[in-house]
């Protein structure tokens, strides 16, 4: 018996979940102290301001209105901000390597956790950005024509589980993920350095949860080892 596939129509997608994501993003940002920083200290909070904008604009309330150039812009915001929080990383490394005063310990612990945070919300905001074409895609495409998956979460597969399970499932709400979602998996990929409940299945999406669990490993091993040290 051939299954049939039909389309419901969704209202799209809120858009503050995301909105609230990259403006804290930005906020972290900005509030870092100035040697972790690309200066002068609010060029790239500006730029990151300067893309954003538009976005809001086509999609103030809900996420129903796409194309390739709101697509680019949104990729590209991503990628300024995640570059900007790598150039951070990079530079707290070398302070907590290095190794100052005692009297910095504060300043420099706070600013890990103000970039450990920053790389969980940029790495939700890219799996968001990417899975099956987008936020939008997600929500107004009919699922014969999306993009193949980058992501398998539970309710992809729930529809044979017991009633109130299978009632949630993709194939019997419509259920498509939202940003909550992505952030949820960037949450427990930087804690637990591993997917949890959702899988990774493109090439692309195995690199991005590698990327971010190293990264989230590295900046805790040495954080506790620096807090350990100012102990002495």
């Amino acid at each position: 018996m051939a299954i049939q596939h039909h389309h419901q129509v969704h209202p799209g997608e809120p858009r503050l979940p995301a909105a609230l994501a990259v403006l804290t993003a930005v906020a972290l940002y900005s509030l870092l102290p100035t040697r972790l920083l690309i200066e002068p200290r609010f060029v790239v909070p500006v730029l990151e301001l300067l893309l954003f904008v538009p976005l809001v604009a086509a999609n103030p309330r809900r996420m129903t209105r796409g194309n390739r150039g709101l697509r680019r812009l949104a990729i590209a915001l991503v990628l300024l901000i995640a570059a900007s929080n790598a150039v951070a990383l990079v530079l707290l490394i070398r302070q907590l390597v290095v190794g100052h005063a005692q009297e910095d310990a504060p300043t420099l612990l706070l600013a890990a956790g103000q970039v450990w945070l920053t790389n969980v919300l940029v790495f939700a905001l890219a799996y968001w950005e990417l899975d099956r074409g987008g936020p939008v895609s997600r929500t107004q495409v009919s699922r014969p024509r999306l993009p193949i998956a980058d992501f398998r979460f539970p309710q992809d597969e729930d529809h044979d589980a017991i009633y109130e399970v299978a009632k949630r499932s993709s194939q019997k709400s419509g259920w498509a993920p939202g940003f909550i979602d992505y952030l949820y998996v960037s949450v427990t990929n930087s804690s637990a350095f591993s997917p949890t409940d959702t899988m990774p299945l493109s090439p692309r999406a195995k690199i991005l949860m590698a990327v971010e669990s190293v990264s989230a490993l590295v900046l805790s091993v040495l954080v506790i080892s620096y807090g350990v040290g100012q102990l002495k």
